[in-house]
């Protein structure tokens, strides 16, 4: 039997223009869209249809596994908690971010990564996720451990990987007065084990980066898994990150080098929590000013799900003349696109029925409905 859902009375955000009218899924896909309304279907009363949203990088999912430092929550119930979260905030697709290479003060190793792995895939085959659930890895290249990590994921189907080197004095850190708040913070470490710790960071940088990022980067390639250069900060990492057929420049920190990044070709990434605070947190630059100056691709939720549609409805009030259907794109079409994730992303007859049914509130925007392949899921 034919399964078919008629939504009518709508407000459809298209790639290109706004209209109103009615959408019809059918066996997963969507079947057909058009202008005005019909008397028969679920009448959305004038609420916002909008392509289910595609998240790149979060690591939203070890806050669930481990709430508490040191304490380790029961892996399928992070999973399921996590995965409520996400189709919740409208994402139906996110690639879930594993972290590759560890310093002595992680909480979480590779064992525990590859647990998380094997939850996702066993819950996915068995359809007990409303999101669709793929494989992201964040490789720490200054960390003695990365190539061995990363051979623990050899067989599996990765999406993307990050190259990443969170060192002091590295990209994101290169101010070390924004380094030392963070660690200290939030590992509550001494003077004296923060100066240590920094010292060993700043050493394993030096021996391991530079080999691990050019090894991973060969290893994606021959792979065909997309690549991601995270926290770039100048002209040398993005032409770096040319060579290597990066595809997506995550999170630049510097005016020069996001606009070298979007100059070559490269997808820029920044996050929705940066553009919903007015800045970033580490103190690099504004999601918002790269969205002015046309240098911004996707929005990445990174900590905070619900943020993603958040800034999306957000964008058009803060920026005179931006588009709701370009704001849309940058959470929907463009981070699918980005990893070739060509069937879904859009409101376009063909593509995947992954939408979102928003009711527009003068802050925050109510997802009412989240539907993946035409199946309500939230």
């Amino acid at each position: 039997m034919t399964n078919e859902t008629v939504l009518t009375n709508g407000r459809l955000i298209l790639h290109d223009e706004t209209i109103k009218g009615t959408i019809v899924f059918r066996d997963g896909k969507i079947a057909d869209i058009s202008t005005g309304n019909v008397k028969f279907g679920e009448d959305l009363e004038g609420d916002t249809i909008i392509p289910g949203l595609v998240e790149l990088h979060t690591d939203h999912l070890e806050s669930h596994f481990l709430p508490r430092p040191k304490v380790k929550w029961n892996a399928n119930a992070a999973i399921m908690a996590h995965d409520a979260q996400i189709a919740g905030s409208g994402i139906t697709t996110v690639l879930d971010a594993l972290r590759i290479g560890a310093d002595e003060n992680s909480d979480l190793g590779m064992c525990e990564m590859r647990l998380l792995a094997d939850v996702i895939k066993e819950n996915s085959q068995n359809g007990h996720l409303r999101a669709e659930h793929l494989l992201h890895l964040r490789c720490e290249v200054s960390a003695p451990d990365c190539l061995q990590g990363f051979e623990v994921f050899r067989d599996d189907d990765v999406k993307l990987v990050s190259l990443m080197d969170h060192a002091p004095g590295q990209r994101q850190f290169v101010n070390l007065e924004a380094y030392r708040i963070y660690y200290i913070g939030k590992k509550k470490m001494s003077e004296k084990e923060f100066e240590a710790f920094s010292q060993r960071r700043r050493e394993e940088s030096l021996q391991n980066s530079q080999n691990n990022r050019e090894t991973l980067a060969q290893l994606c390639q021959n792979k065909g898994i997309i690549l991601a250069s995270h926290d770039d900060a100048t002209i040398e990492h993005v032409n770096e990150a040319l060579t290597q057929k990066i595809s997506v420049a995550e999170f630049p920190t510097t005016f020069e080098a996001a606009k070298a990044s979007h100059d070559g070709g490269l997808s820029v990434l920044m996050g929705a929590p940066n553009l919903m605070r007015g800045g970033s947190h580490s103190g690099n630059i504004a999601a918002k000013d790269l969205a002015e100056r046309g240098q911004l691709d996707i929005l990445s939720s990174d900590y905070i799900p619900y943020s993603l549609v958040s800034a999306a409805f957000k964008l058009p009030k803060l920026i005179e003349g931006f588009s709701l259907w370009d704001a849309i794109n940058m959470v929907s079409r463009n981070p699918a696109n980005a990893i070739g994730l060509n069937d879904r992303g859009i409101l376009e007859e063909g593509k995947k029925a992954d939408c979102v049914r928003v009711f527009e509130k003068s802050d925050v925007p109510v997802i009412r409905t989240v539907w993946r392949e035409g199946k309500r899921v939230s």
